[in-house]
């Protein structure tokens, strides 16, 4: 007996030392799933000197914001929901800092890139990396005019233009429109609608330097606001990099309670 005793107690220790050393599974990871590549990543706020937002909510089944159908097309600069969200936006294209690329990738911080295709057409390639991470592309026109002062061809020209040519780098044609400026009348609806596009895209608050700008007189974001930043560096920000100013905007948007959701995530495109 004793001889069988030393055996199962032999094989029990085995077989606990084998399952001490098994791995353990690996949870998913707040920050959810990398675009494009499919890997899980933790956003790395603490390399980029910022403190954690709060996580944003899963996207709604039914969209809140619906664009298409007859009549002209829509105009808005927030969206209708309780999430405690609002969505960034950046314009242009200036500015095509590699840091920024590797900032994004980081912190997995949606954004909606409306693009002029003449202030991107020499490096296309610049806004790839972003675009596989999940940020649409959008159409900013293509040289950055005053619509109003455009007649009715002249818009076309320059929404289609830009739709043409963002189509054909990225994909993916764009749904959503920004007027530069924020200036925009019946004609640029009208001229939106045959080039294709769905909504035109304003703003409750814009970033500059440092600073933040609000529609709001008591300098409050809402839920569901449309934030506005721009793709620029030292030449228009007085030396800052893009980062800097970037890292300052999700500083405010921490500082308000409020996540960074996808604007597309929120809208039901027909």
């Amino acid at each position: 007996m004793g001889v069988w005793v030393r055996v199962v107690a032999g094989v029990v220790a085995l077989v606990l030392l084998l399952g001490g050393c098994r791995k353990p599974v690996a949870e998913e990871p707040s920050g959810g799933r990398a675009g494009g590549g499919g890997e899980a990543a933790r956003p790395d706020w603490g390399k980029w000197g910022l403190d954690a937002l709060r996580p944003a909510p899963v996207p709604p089944e039914d969209k809140p914001l619906k664009l298409g159908g007859k009549g002209p097309v829509k105009v808005f600069s927030t969206v209708p929901t309780k999430d405690r969200v609002v969505f960034v936006t950046i314009d242009d294209g200036q500015e095509k800092d590699p840091r920024f690329v590797e900032m994004l990738r980081d912190l997995r911080v949606p954004v909606s890139m409306f693009l002029t295709d003449g202030n991107v057409r020499d490096d296309y390639g610049y806004f790839k990396p972003l675009q596989a991470l999940g940020n649409h592309v959008q159409n900013h026109t293509l040289t950055h005019p005053v619509m109003p002062h455009l007649g009715p061809e002249g818009q076309r020209r320059e929404i289609c233009g830009a739709q043409k040519s963002l189509t054909r780098e990225y994909g993916t044609a764009p749904k959503l429109f920004r007027p530069p400026f924020g200036m925009w009348g019946s004609a640029t609806q009208e001229a939106a609608r045959e080039c294709g596009i769905q909504g035109i895209v304003l703003w409750t608050a814009s970033m500059q330097i440092h600073d933040m700008q609000y529609d709001d007189p008591n300098k409050k974001l809402h839920n569901g606001d449309v934030l506005l930043a721009h793709f620029r560096g030292p030449k228009q920000l007085r030396g800052e990099s893009m980062t800097k100013m970037f890292a300052e905007m999700l500083k405010r948007i921490r500082r308000q309670g409020f996540a960074v959701a996808r604007l597309e995530d929120y809208i039901s495109f027909r």
